[in-house]
């Protein structure tokens, strides 16, 4: 059976959700939210909005306007939706971004999945941990390794300064994490988990070694593994989860946050080209 990327009708019951960004002709999210609709069989539909920087805040206001049940958003937004919303769950406040939004009675509620798509399938607790990148994605990278037990987080970035300034907002967080930021790039610190939070999809930034485990938020629309994924899939990486299964997982978070429902996590990884978390080498 293929699976439907969009409903096969949308009538005047049909609830609304999309994805706030620009841009956002790119994404899969809407090929994946949909075949998750269609698969449970709802009445719901998800459609891109590509919305300029200075117009965030009245999209945000069309959603209430126009009845829509949600939102999730993505780059350049993740920061800027916050002042606009209702209500800022502490996963978003937190690192001070959000993917998703929830509207509830008319109140727009923002929080952010990133973090059970980042920590969900890995073993941080009492970690070491590297973050490549300091931009938005960052963030919430961040907060959930630090939430989820990590024991040191350094974060390295093309443009140091960046890291720095990141790294010394963050650790004011009350956390027991230390975080830090690393002035070399690329870096050559230690880790036991390393997490590709830059669009980087052609180099091997960092080398890897069996025993660490990666994620790379980063994926190829033609399916193929970005070059850090096939690098740690050929160094035997305890666990390897690439930007299509993150992107499953952070997205089932924010389809059960809309519709109440258990996410067919099934579906939305076929609807993608995804596959589960590979561990032991894969």
């Amino acid at each position: 059976m293929r699976l439907a990327e969009t409903p096969k009708s949308i009538s005047g019951t049909t609830r609304l959700v999309g994805i706030i960004g620009s841009p956002v002709g790119h994404s899969l999210s809407p090929r994946m939210q949909n075949a998750a609709f269609a698969e449970l069989a709802l009445d719901w539909a998800y459609v891109p909005l590509p919305v300029e920087e200075a117009r965030v805040g009245a999209a945000i206001e069309g959603l209430r306007a126009l009845g829509f049940a949600g939102a999730n958003v993505t780059i350049p937004h993740k920061s800027a939706v916050l002042e606009y919303c209702d209500i800022v769950e502490p996963a978003a406040q937190r690192s001070g971004s959000a993917n998703t939004l929830i509207v509830n009675d008319g109140a727009i509620v923002a929080t952010s999945t990133d973090g059970e798509g980042v920590a969900g399938g890995l073993q941080v607790d009492s970690a070491h941990c590297l973050v490549l990148g300091a931009g938005g994605a960052s963030r919430p990278v961040v907060v959930a390794l630090a939430d989820a037990g990590a024991a040191r987080v350094v974060l390295a970035a093309r443009r140091g300064e960046a890291a720095k300034q990141l790294a010394g907002e963050l650790s004011k967080l009350d956390t027991d994490c230390e975080i830090v930021a690393d002035a070399e790039w690329p870096p050559t610190v230690q880790a036991d988990v390393v997490v590709n939070a830059t669009p980087i999809k052609d180099d091997v930034i960092v080398g890897l070694s069996r025993e660490q485990q990666l994620v790379d938020l980063a994926y190829r629309t033609d399916g193929k593994p970005t070059a850090l994924v096939a690098a740690a899939r050929a160094a035997g990486c305890s666990r390897v989860v690439d930007g299509f299964e993150f992107l499953v997982r952070q997205g089932a978070a924010s389809f059960e946050r809309w519709t109440g429902r258990p996410a067919p996590i099934e579906a939305m990884r076929a609807a993608v080209g995804g596959q589960r978390i590979e561990s032991d080498g894969g």
